[in-house]
């Protein structure tokens, strides 16, 4: 049976950035390296225009029928003012939890090439090859109670709820000290232990199961601490093992490492194997239409994709390389520019990855 492929491309410079990527989907499908049936849906904003839902009914069918999802990105002002319960974020916490995306791996990897566009200190960032593992469907943003109420003095406020099982936090640990083993063998757990009870439990079992990888070195570090040792010293770090929030503000800080957050991917996994893969950053309205949103982090999520839920690793490997190459070319989009560089757009950049696909395909 052909597997699907579920497309959203979402709004703001969504659209643009998963196109580059769809280019080199129909690519390899063209090729002959590639046996997958394409569908698209809508999600956030774009959906709520078309349905009034940021997940409509149709999307999260064919989602739950796809092997694999590549998103854009959501949001943007113009929703604003949008009933809270229905904006655009809504939508993609919403298909998260109803897929059970538990697993949220973000990699920051400096490409060599461009360790000027960090910064950081060429010294302090060359070689930098992290993996941040953060709980997504547990926690801040999806505990209850949570909302805006009116107090009896007339004040309001806003309350949000905190909470963790022992099974949520079991399983996204197994997910890091695996993803350790696989790596150079190191895992540090991020929390805030010494004033939240709920990343207190956190700690106990991740040193619990720390017990059955006794390959793995564990250490343990408050989230205060972690994001200043992530600008001091961020070659220390191997595989960053955190909760849903604090794994959110650590990735956007990884971004800069790596010179862009255009760059930086994301794949979210489920139990089943099902994974739904897009980069990092956000919508950027602000730039939107303008041919110079970078999109490698996108086509870097589709090289996840093809590993992690098409077990494509030589493909995936051969799209790494390619995007290697272009930029060992001197092809920069605009947030990644620096002197001497070729500066190109969101389409060409993504034809010279595909120039630079097929060269590796011969």
């Amino acid at each position: 049976m052909t597997k699907k492929i579920l497309i959203l491309p979402g709004d703001g410079v969504g659209p643009e950035i998963v196109a580059q990527a769809e280019k080199v989907l129909l690519f390899l499908i063209e090729q002959g390296k590639l046996s997958v049936k394409l569908e698209h849906g809508l999600i956030g904003g774009c959906a709520i225009d078309e349905t009034g839902s940021p997940l409509p009914d149709e999307t999260l069918k064919k989602a739950r029928h796809s092997a694999a999802i590549l998103m854009g990105s959501v949001g943007g002002p113009k929703w604003d003012n949008v009933d809270r319960a229905i904006r655009p974020e809504r939508g993609l916490l919403a298909i998260r939890s109803e897929l059970a995306l538990f697993a949220n791996l973000r990699p920051a990897y400096l490409f060599p090439q461009l360790v000027e566009a960090s910064t950081l200190k060429k010294d302090v960032v060359s070689g930098l090859d992290i993996m941040i593992v953060r709980e997504l469907t547990g926690g801040i943003y999806f505990g209850m109670p949570r909302g805006i109420r009116e107090l009896d003095d007339g004040q309001r406020e806003g309350f949000n709820t905190l909470v963790y099982s022992e099974n949520e936090i079991k399983r996204i640990a197994r997910v890091a000290f695996e993803t350790a083993n696989k790596r150079r063998g190191r895992l540090c757990s991020v929390d805030k232990a010494n004033v939240l009870e709920a990343t207190e439990l956190w700690r106990e079992i991740v040193n619990d199961m720390a017990k059955e990888y006794e390959a793995v070195e564990l250490q343990h570090m408050y989230i205060d601490n972690a994001s200043m040792q992530l600008v001091k010293e961020p070659k220390q770090f191997d595989v960053i093992l955190t909760t849903n929030m604090f794994g959110d503000i650590l990735s956007d800080l990884a971004s800069m490492l790596t010179g862009s957050i255009g760059m930086l991917p994301s794949a979210s996994l489920a139990e089943n194997g099902t994974g739904m893969y897009e980069p990092v950053h956000g919508s950027a309205p602000d730039i939107a239409g303008k041919n110079i949103a970078n999109p490698l982090a996108t086509i870097l999520s589709l090289s996840m994709l093809l590993r992690f839920s098409l077990g494509e690793e030589k493909l995936a490997k051969k799209l790494e390389q390619a995007i290697d190459l272009v930029l060992t070319d001197g092809f920069r989009t605009k947030d990644i520019y620096s002197k001497g560089m070729k500066s190109i757009g969101t389409n060409e950049i993504g034809d010279e990855v595909i120039k630079a696909l097929t060269s590796l395909l011969v």
